[in-house]
């Protein structure tokens, strides 16, 4: 059986999705925090268990029979997250799953200026302490964080950010796809893959433009100062850990660390990944 975390968040439904068109319903389960939300895939005949990262004992009843898990990544920072892609790690090993596959991302590692990917890095370090068969997929960056910023752009008519560089935006349903064949395709994908990206690296001035030809609607990119970034978020009631959060992204975005553009999805696809102007048409076409 295939077990699936976060079965009820955006990454994770398109994946569940993805394996319901490979593989019998039977052969699919997730663990999610909140079974309610899962109904409609027992419905569908996926075994549905609540699991939580934080409680081991859920995990492991929840993984039970697994073959491969797909542990995509914890909504928390620092130290509990990596706690809880352990308390993962641990609870596949528990029972016996044959390979463990973690979303990480393309810019995991111990020295970025972004946060998260420290805990990404530290999270492969467990995996390959673990012993246990894995794949940790280096995910670009996702597109719909472009487009959330756009959004606020688009309402205002300016985007008012501090300086950036160029990002691999990819669409979720391509890393979905990617993930599906990581948990079905035995041999394709192994250890630490390359920068699962799209075909091309956008800073936001390109966004913007893009915005603009997209919806007609002029959108200003304007760059700022991290302090004033960091006044501006704290005055629209943000917590500070987050404002800085943020500023590391665009410290990570300057240093270069999401500019790569690599045909590894390109190649698992067989096709070009989506753009970001494909992305972006679709968002406001809902």
């Amino acid at each position: 059986m295939i077990i699936v975390t976060g079965a009820t968040g955006q990454l994770g439904r398109l994946v569940v999705e993805g394996l319901l068109a490979a593989v019998p319903a039977d052969q699919v389960g997730v663990s999610v925090r909140d079974s309610t939300k899962a109904e409609a895939l027992a419905e569908r005949g996926v075994r549905v268990r609540q699991g939580g990262f934080a409680d081991p004992a859920s995990l492991r009843h929840a993984f039970e029979g697994a073959s491969r898990v797909l542990v995509i990544s914890s909504n928390s920072a620092g130290d509990s997250a990596v706690r809880h892609h352990r308390n993962a790690i641990d609870a596949a090993m528990a029972v016996g799953a044959g390979r463990v596959v973690y979303t990480s991302q393309m810019a995991a590692g111990p020295d970025s200026a972004f946060a998260p990917m420290l805990d990404h890095a530290a999270t492969e370090i467990a995996l390959q302490e673990s012993g246990v068969p894995f794949t940790s997929l280096r995910n670009g960056f996702y597109a719909a964080s472009a487009i959330q910023f756009l959004g606020r752009g688009l309402a205002s008519g300016s985007l008012p950010l501090p300086a950036d560089g160029p990002v691999s935006w990819t669409a979720h349903e391509d890393l979905a796809r990617a993930a599906v064949i990581a948990l079905t395709e035995e041999g394709r994908l192994d250890g630490i893959t390359p920068p699962l990206t799209s075909s091309q690296a956008l800073t936001f001035h390109d966004l913007a433009a893009i915005a603009t030809e997209v919806t007609g609607r002029d959108v200003s990119r304007t760059v700022i100062s991290d302090d004033e970034f960091k006044r501006n978020g704290l005055a629209h009631g943000l917590p500070e850990a987050q404002v800085d959060m943020g500023l590391g992204l665009f410290a990570a975005c300057r240093a270069g660390e999401f500019s790569v553009v690599d045909p590894t999805l390109e190649e698992l696809l067989g096709r070009r990944p989506r753009t970001f102007r494909e992305v972006f048409t679709e968002s406001q076409a809902v």
